[in-house]
């Protein structure tokens, strides 16, 4: 049987929205109500204890005029 020694990475989203977000002045509330979520999720994304979904990303990287990848990033950790 073959066998392959593998080294697992873990990976998680980073993003910029929350310092995009004071850059700009707007409150977590405003950003929440411009792309149709609850504040709590717009604290829990900032914080990096939520992924969101890939509309979520796109509606964000619109508000922001941004290209989504400029915004979410993958992290490696090993």
């Amino acid at each position: 049987m073959y066998t392959q020694n593998i080294k697992y990475m873990s990976e998680c989203i980073i993003n910029e929205v929350s310092k995009l977000r004071t850059s700009m002045g707007i409150t977590q509330e405003d950003l929440a109500l411009k792309v149709n979520v609850s504040r709590q999720t717009i604290i829990a994304l900032e914080k990096g204890h939520y992924t969101p979904s890939i509309l979520l990303a796109l509606k964000i990287a619109g508000f922001f005029k941004m290209p989504v990848e400029k915004i979410f990033k993958i992290k490696y950790e090993k």
